[in-house]
């Protein structure tokens, strides 16, 4: 469910703007699901941007004061969101942790860096997802630490109403809210900034 559409509105126009969304219908893209696409969206991108990254930090932070309670813990899912996650996290003064896709090989080998006691409220922000695998590693996870995960804000969501059937059942299980999803966005727009 899309949380606000002025917010979904100025996202993708700032996205557009920035160049974060690409198009190639020629030679599709391949994503990190292993999915080909002719759409790519680099949400990280909008990091460099201090006026994109301010309106995206304060946006999802005003969902987040919404729709959970307020003694939370944000969690990033490795990598794309953990810029935005901190960022969300400074603008509430919360913790902050971030899920790796796998434990690390050496040091600790954490698959969650930061603290996290357990049965601490969790909410998981993704910076996009397209099959919801990413998504579900984190919560598993942050369940296997014994967090309670409260739900997922996602960045983006960049699927069709097709493909959102194909999402991972267990990831929509979660209570989950969408900043953007691109394809409506995009439709909406009509790509007037490519």
């Amino acid at each position: 469910m899309i949380l606000n559409k002025n917010i979904a509105q100025q996202t993708a126009e700032y996205l557009l703007q920035i160049n974060a969304i690409k198009l190639n219908p020629e030679n599709p893209f391949i994503w990190a699901s292993g999915w080909k696409s002719p759409i790519y969206c680099d949400n990280r991108i909008a990091l460099s941007y201090p006026e994109v990254r301010t309106f995206l930090s304060k946006s999802i932070a005003h969902e987040i004061k919404v729709q959970f309670e307020s003694d939370i813990v944000i969690a990033a899912v490795a990598t794309g969101a953990i810029g935005i996650g901190m960022l969300v996290a400074q603008e509430l003064n919360l913790p902050f942790i971030y899920v790796r896709p796998e434990p690390k090989k050496h040091g600790r080998q954490n698959q969650i860096e930061g603290s996290l006691d357990h049965g601490k409220k969790v909410v998981v922000i993704e910076d996009l997802i397209s099959t919801g695998k990413s998504s579900l590693d984190a919560v598993i996870a942050l369940k296997k630490a014994k967090a309670d995960v409260m739900g997922c804000l996602l960045f983006s969501l960049m699927v069709s109403q097709l493909q959102i059937k194909l999402l991972k059942p267990q990831i929509l299980a979660y209570k989950h809210f969408v900043i953007m999803k691109i394809y409506s966005r995009l439709q909406l727009h009509k790509i007037k900034y490519l």
